[in-house]
């Protein structure tokens, strides 16, 4: 009984320990949205574009704690970005439903 609870305990912590990113994606939805916010202008899924890969940006944030809440706040609060040597603010996502824009990060950390 005691080895059947402690295997249990230790399958729901590494559960929980896994990194959001591998955690359900819906996949079209994040395209549609990403679409509908001009993301594919700039960014593709694995080519450079103007601004860099998703495969890219995950890359740039595989293994970091932070990942998911620093994507959120660059998609939701218009930073400033370079784009050929000049700055300008990073458009948001069209949405201010805060589930959409963690599935598109999710999405974009998949990569």
């Amino acid at each position: 009984m005691k080895a059947a609870i402690g295997l249990g305990l230790l399958a729901f912590c590494a559960a929980a320990a896994m990194p959001l990113a591998h955690a359900q994606v819906d996949e079209s939805a994040a395209q549609a949205l990403m679409k509908k916010s001009g993301c594919l202008k700039c960014h593709s899924v694995s080519a450079k574009k103007e601004g860099p890969s998703f495969k890219e940006t995950a890359a740039k944030y595989k293994g970091k704690a932070d990942a998911e809440k620093a994507l959120v706040t660059h998609l939701t609060t218009n930073p400033k970005v370079k784009v050929d040597g000049k700055e300008e603010l990073h458009d948001s996502l069209k949405t201010k439903n805060e589930a959409e824009v963690v599935n598109v990060v999710r999405f974009i950390l998949s990569r």
